[in-house]
């Protein structure tokens, strides 16, 4: 997948920040980019992690769009004022952290967004790193118009009762059963959130459901793989599983 492209091929796009009506009517900001030159065309949604809206996601976005890919990144932390990523997040932690019900809303918002732009072929994916994973998973359970979803190393898909709040009433884990559309999880071995035995479990449901599913789980692995900004980042694991994701995404989106 990785420079698969032919040189001969015309290549553009268009990456833009955007306002759409998000959760509860609210004016929303996302980062949108899409490609130029092409008839029609899938779509992703891509969920943030912490700290938010960043630079990461951002060109995670129009990485998707060099291989033809619309993409919506939506600032779920919009709500807590404007600023740098990480002051933005920081205003968001000392809240308590934002609902599920704010971010689902406003995925769904982004989803029929997509759907309904006239260059889309009528399929979206989803996908999100780290909390975005759990979210991810969570809009996968519980949000309609879902072709696809890759869970990146996604903490707290699985909750324990202690850990379950107003923001974060349901743990994703018990929605399991509701999962409507193919899921692609990305994990390493050497994590803690999630931590091995959490995945095991959450892949034993899977199974158990008869769900539509790949994991691929890494040795030398831990957090973040891909955070090339960080000491997390594994060149190897990270390079095999952004192929693994590309390829799945064209398999469903394509």
């Amino acid at each position: 997948m990785w420079n698969s492209f032919n040189t001969g091929d015309y290549s553009g796009m268009i990456a833009e920040t955007i306002s759409l009506k998000g959760f509860n009517d609210d004016e929303i900001r996302a980062y949108y980019s899409r490609p130029i030159g092409k008839e029609t065309y899938g779509s992703i949604l891509l969920i943030p992690h912490m700290p938010g809206w960043d630079e990461f996601c951002r060109e995670a976005a129009r990485r998707f769009t060099e291989h033809n890919y619309a993409v919506i990144v939506p600032d779920i932390y919009c709500r807590y004022g404007t600023g740098t990523p990480v002051e933005v997040s920081g205003r968001m932690r000392d809240d308590g952290g934002v609902s599920d019900e704010s971010v689902m809303g406003d995925s769904q918002a982004c989803i029929d967004f997509l759907r309904s732009q006239p260059q889309s072929n009528g399929k979206v994916g989803v996908i999100g790193m780290c909390s975005g994973g759990r979210h991810t998973f969570l809009a996968a359970c519980s949000l309609s118009g879902i072709d696809a979803a890759v869970d990146c190393w996604g903490g707290g898909v699985i909750m324990a009762e202690e850990q379950l709040d107003e923001k974060r009433p349901v743990s994703p884990f018990d929605l399991t059963e509701k999962l409507d559309c193919p899921l692609l999880g990305i994990f390493g071995n050497d994590d803690k959130h999630p931590s091995p035995e959490e995945v095991d479990k959450l892949e034993a449901e899977l199974k158990r459901l008869n769900k539509n599913y790949e994991f691929h789980r890494y040795d030398g692995a831990g957090h973040g793989i891909w955070y090339y900004d960080k000491p997390m980042y594994r060149q190897q694991q990270a390079m095999e599983s952004w192929n693994l994701t590309l390829e799945f995404f064209d398999k469903y989106l394509k």
